[in-house]
């Protein structure tokens, strides 16, 4: 609560008016922390309608969070309180709304089932955010760009053999 506190410029005791307890302030950090996720994916999803640059601007969008030198990842998917209720229930919401983000383009563009387009999505976005996170724990000397462009041909060559809703290609 020391380095928060400094951090954020008051004193402990202001802190703790806000926060009653340090779990407290953790989840405020990390519902902020899972929102930006949830809108970097759909701002990602809604930056164009061409899907291939949408599976790169998604994958690059869990890159770009993952890098972020505030460490938010590490706050939302690597912490010791990730099996704390409260936690886990937040993280697993992000996942599930990032999810079903991408499940909705998914079952518009292919006219998959929502079922169907859900463990689509569910693969996509785990793989996203999966290799992201090794990337950058393993010091990887791929370039970040080439790290996403790796991973968005091997998510296109395998979404883009799901025909487009109405057409028979």
């Amino acid at each position: 609560m020391d380095d928060i506190a400094e951090r954020a410029g008051v004193s402990k005791p202001v802190l703790y008016q806000h926060f009653p307890g340090k779990l407290d302030l953790y989840l405020a950090l990390l519902d902020q922390h899972c929102e930006s996720l949830l809108l970097a994916v759909r701002t990602a999803l809604a930056s164009t309608t061409d899907n291939k640059l949408r599976v790169a601007a998604t994958m690059d969008a869990y890159f770009a969070y993952v890098e972020d030198e505030g460490g938010a990842f590490r706050l939302v998917f690597e912490s010791d309180l990730t099996n704390e209720p409260a936690v886990r229930e937040r993280v697993d919401r992000v996942s599930l709304q990032c999810a079903e983000a991408i499940s909705d383009v998914i079952a518009e563009d292919t006219g998959l089932s929502k079922d169907e387009s859900m463990l689509l999505a569910v693969g996509l976005g785990g793989v996203s955010q999966v290799v992201a996170r090794y990337w950058l724990s393993s010091e990887s000397p791929v370039a970040r760009d080439t790290a996403v462009g790796l991973l968005t041909s091997l998510a296109w060559r395998g979404i883009a053999g799901f025909p487009l809703h109405g057409t028979d290609a």
